[in-house]
C-alpha cells in the first residue's frame, strides 16, 4: 500500500501521479490511500464546501480543470450569476457541477453520515479507484493569524487573495478531532509514505496535528519521502513561499526539508535545485534531484514512479537528524 497525504492543487496532482503509476502494477490503483486535509473546509450558503476533498476528486477522476487546477473542467456558473443579480458579491466561485457536490455532501452530512462515507460514495460515484480519506470525520477549521487579527482560511486565500502577512496559523478544534482509524492503519501497512508538494504548513500540518498522526509517520515501517513544493525560491502555486518565509524558513528545498525535520527519510527536489543536495544530505534526509514540475499527465506519472523507486531505496528511521528535533519542536510551536 502506498499512502499519500495531500491537499491544494500540487497535492491532487501528485496523487493522480501515483494513480497514474500504480495502475499499471498489478495491484492498481486501489493499493493507494490519499489523506486529505480538511482545514481549508467552510460553510458557505447553507453548504459544507470540502475544497481540498474536492480537488483531489476530481483531479483522480478525470475531471479538473486543468487551467485552474481546482473545479471541474467545462463547468457553468448560472447559480453564480444569479447570486450575483440578486445583489450577492459570489466572492467563492463554485460552478453548477462542484455546486451539486457540495448539495449532495451537506446533504448526506445532514442525514447523519460522516464525512469519510460520504467521500466514499462520491469517489466511487466518479469512478476514482484509489482510497480517498478526509484527515479527520470532525470539524478543524485553519485560522490565519495577521498583524490586522485572525482570518479564516477561506477569506485569506480566496477572498482576500492571499496577500495578508501571516504571523501564525492556528487549527481550531483540532485537539477534539479524531484521524480515521482506516488512515492510521493505512501508515502502518504502507510501503511508502509520501508527502506529496503540497503548502508544509497550510495543507499538510493540519493532518499532521491530527492526534496520533505524526506519532504514527514516526514509528512506521514505511519510508516518508517529501516532494518539495517550492522550486528556484518560489512556489509554483499559492503562498507556500511566503508563508515558509514568514515562519523564518528558507525558501527552498532546504527549507522544507527542515520544517518537516525528523519525519523524513527523503526528500524529492527539482533539477534547479541540484546545488542543495548536498546541504539536505546533512540534514542525514536523503536528496533525489529529477523534474518535478508536472504539466502534464506524463510529468505526474513519471514523478510518481521515480519518487516510488526512491522510496524503495530508502530504510524509515536509520538515518540522523541532526537539526531536526529542535526545528519540529520550534515549528509545533505554530500558532
Amino acid at each position: 500500500m502506498i499512502v499519500a497525504l495531500a491537499g491544494g492543487v500540487g497535492g491532487a496532482k501528485m496523487a493522480h501521479g501515483l494513480s497514474l503509476a500504480l495502475t499499471t502494477e498489478a495491484a492498481g490503483p486501489a493499493t493507494l490511500t490519499v489523506i486529505v486535509n480538511t482545514g481549508d473546509d467552510f460553510d458557505h450558503y447553507g453548504l459544507r464546501i470540502c475544497p481540498d476533498l474536492d480537488t483531489v476528486l476530481y483531479t483522480l477522476a478525470g475531471l479538473a480543470n486543468e487551467a485552474t487546477g481546482w473545479g471541474v473542467v467545462g463547468d457553468t456558473t448560472a447559480a453564480l450569476d444569479m447570486l450575483r443579480r440578486y445583489g450577492e458579491e459570489a466572492w467563492f466561485w463554485l460552478g453548477d457541477r462542484d455546486l451539486a457536490t457540495s448539495l449532495l455532501r451537506t446533504a448526506r452530512l445532514s442525514a447523519g453520515e460522516p464525512l469519510s462515507a460520504v467521500t466514499r460514495g462520491l469517489a466511487q460515484a466518479l469512478g476514482v479507484g484509489a482510497r480517498l480519506l478526509p484527515m479527520t470525520d470532525g470539524l478543524v477549521a485553519t485560522i490565519i493569524q495577521t498583524p490586522d487579527g485572525e482570518l479564516a482560511f477561506q477569506d485569506y486565500f480566496v477572498r482576500r487573495r492571499h496577500q495578508d502577512v501571516v504571523s501564525g496559523v492556528r487549527f481550531a478544534g483540532v485537539e477534539h478531532a479524531r484521524p480515521l482509524p482506516e488512515a492510521l492503519a493505512a501508515l502502518t501497512q504502507a510501503e511508502a509514505i509520501i508527502l506529496c508538494p503540497s503548502n508544509p504548513l497550510l495543507s499538510i500540518e493540519p493532518i499532521l496535528q491530527m492526534e496520533g498522526m505524526r506519532a504514527a509517520l514516526a514509528q512506521a515501517d514505511a519510508p516518508v519521502v517529501a516532494v518539495s513544493p517550492i522550486i528556484g525560491g518560489q512556489a509554483l502555486k499559492g503562498p507556500a513561499d511566503r508563508i515558509l518565509a514568514a515562519q523564518g524558513f528558507e525558501v527552498s528545498p532546504l527549507g522544507v526539508a527542515r520544517w518537516y525535520g525528523a519525519l523524513l527519510d527523503g526528500l524529492v527536489l527539482d533539477a534547479t535545485d541540484a546545488a542543495l543536495a548536498p546541504d539536505i544530505a546533512a540534514l542525514g534526509v536523503r536528496p533525489l534531484v529529477t523534474q518535478t514540475i508536472m504539466r502534464d499527465d506524463a510529468d505526474r506519472e513519471r514523478l510518481a514512479r521515480e519518487t516510488l523507486a526512491f522510496a524503495a531505496t530508502l530504510a524509515h528511521g536509520q538515518a540522523s537528524h541532526p537539526t531536526g528535533a529542535a526545528e519540529d519542536d520550534a515549528r509545533m510551536k505554530q500558532g
